[in-house]
């Protein structure tokens, strides 16, 4: 009631603070870009949306996500192979050799990054927002109930104090 009466106009709300007021701007703030750049940097380990949904599927479910051929390391199996067929004492053979072993260190590489991004970067983020965010709005809806609850007690109160004056003005 009290809620309602407030977005209506027809009850006074408790101002907070301006400096909690500031503190949960900047928290509001810190979820929104934390958000995007937890979703962007997803973006870039893992161009392929199919693959993120998977991901996510099985972090949801607590298995393992199973590991996947870099794009790297596939042209270099791609050029070993082709190796094979050419022949390695061909020079075009030595050379899908050489540049297939440099594309699959790449790959590996790329693996690497993605796997320490994750750990180092992505999972501190999701701790934020899985936790710590979690808590903060907990708290905030609970600290809105109680302002809700104590304009309700301050409206009682003035109503009653004008119905005390009203009957003492009135014999």
């Amino acid at each position: 009631l009290q809620f309602t009466e407030e977005k209506l106009g027809q009850a006074e709300k408790t101002e907070l603070d301006a400096h909690f007021e500031n503190l949960l701007a900047r928290a509001d703030c810190t979820k929104n870009w934390t958000e995007k750049i937890l979703r962007q940097t997803e973006v870039l380990l893992q161009p392929n949306p199919s693959a993120r949904v998977e991901e996510f599927l099985y972090e949801k479910l607590d298995r393992k996500v199973p590991s996947r051929v870099t794009n790297g390391e596939l042209l270099a199996q791609y050029m070993t192979e082709a190796a094979s067929d050419f022949g390695p004492g061909t020079p075009y053979g030595k050379t899908l050799i050489q540049v297939g072993e440099t594309q699959r260190r790449l790959g590996a590489a790329e693996r690497e990054f993605i796997r320490s991004a994750s750990i180092n970067f992505l999972t501190p983020l999701r701790n934020f927002l899985e936790g710590d965010w979690r808590t903060i709005s907990k708290e905030r809806r609970i600290l809105q109930n109680r302002r809700l609850d104590l304009d309700a007690c301050k409206a009682r109160l003035k109503k009653a104090k004008a119905a005390e004056a009203k009957a003492a003005v009135t014999p």
